[in-house]
């Protein structure tokens, strides 16, 4: 049997199965298609296999396959994938083939930008939200410098866009990119229309890159969200966003399903919460008693005397910490 195609992607978060679009991107077009994927999710980027040092910080997605060994770029991997016979624009027309593209190129020209400014140049959403998952989320020590070292290419990426321009006409280039993005964002809009999905009731690569974009603005939580703000005002693309995680990332971002799930809470009958509020309870009992005991044996409130030579005395209780180790 051959092995399976590994995926490397950045881990969820904010209810989505990754916080980054690209990946994003790539893990809608696998469950589009049914391709089997190891999807390994990792907070730490040096863990790609795309390669890393100063110059490549942050490679993912990046897809380890047989054929072609490591591809990191996200319409490589798609490219990949269809070679593979899992190609969700099997049944488009040849219109429909060149609407993706205009679209795709649209995104990326129109939206992108805005999207970029809006998580790691947007000063208020950088430090009170990108900033602080991204610290949050990778090991010690790169989250002291990967975060800034991020943002600062992010920054420089826009700069190009930018062009001779920045930054002496900043304000006004950012009042046109951000107009250009909520014009991209009510075309969406109206393109979409009534549909399931931008072709109709199957979703196509279109589908994967237009929610790759749409959802992190949708659910981030950003203290200065002017362009969220825009797209929350079309409801069709929301439900598009919602329907999308709903069948295909069921799970809560992607993640498997516990063995045994839990009815939520406003269904659990009085009877059913009892267990658990008992156990809370006898849990926080039994915490406290241990970090009393503790003080007073450290404090020398409570000491323990040694008994006759032979004598059974008191045995030491040993206690052990457990660390999860990361999921990838």
């Amino acid at each position: 049997m051959a092995a399976p195609m590994e995926l490397f992607c950045w881990a969820g978060g904010w209810g989505l199965p990754s916080v980054d679009p690209g990946c994003l991107a790539v893990l809608a077009y696998a469950r589009f298609t049914g391709a089997p994927l190891k999807v390994h999710k990792v907070t730490n980027p040096w863990r790609s296999p795309s390669g890393t040092g100063p110059a490549r910080t942050g490679c993912l997605p990046a897809l380890r396959t047989k054929e072609d060994g490591v591809l990191s770029q996200v319409p490589q991997i798609l490219t990949h994938l269809r070679k593979q016979r899992y190609n969700a624009d099997y049944d488009l027309s040849g219109k429909q083939g060149a609407d993706t593209l205009a679209f795709v190129s649209l995104l990326e020209e129109k939206l992108l930008p805005a999207l970029v400014h809006t998580f790691w140049v947007d000063a208020k959403n950088y430090v009170e939200h990108t900033r602080k998952w991204y610290a949050e989320a990778m090991p010690f020590p790169l989250n002291f410098f990967l975060p800034g070292r991020m943002h600062k290419q992010h920054a420089e990426r826009l700069q190009l866009v930018w062009g001779a321009g920045w930054p002496d006409d900043e304000e006004e280039l950012e009042k046109e990119m951000y107009r250009e993005a909520q014009e991209c964002l009510s075309l969406l809009s109206q393109r979409l229309g009534t549909q399931k999905f931008f072709f109709g009731d199957s979703p196509a690569s279109l589908d994967a890159w237009v929610f790759s974009h749409l959802a992190p603005l949708l659910k981030a939580k950003l203290p200065n969200g002017r362009l969220q703000q825009h797209l929350r005002s079309l409801p069709n693309l929301c439900d598009y966003c919602a329907a999308i995680l709903s069948l295909y990332f069921p799970w809560d971002g992607g993640d498997a399903p516990p063995s045994a799930p839990r009815p939520p809470a406003s269904e659990r009958t009085e009877s059913e919460e009892e267990p658990y509020r008992r156990c809370s309870q006898l849990l926080s009992v039994l915490v406290g008693l241990a970090a009393m005991l503790g003080y007073a044996f450290l404090s020398g409130l409570v000491s323990v005397q040694r008994g006759a030579p032979g004598a059974a005395g008191p045995r030491p209780i040993a206690m052990e910490e457990e660390e999860e180790e990361e999921e990838e």
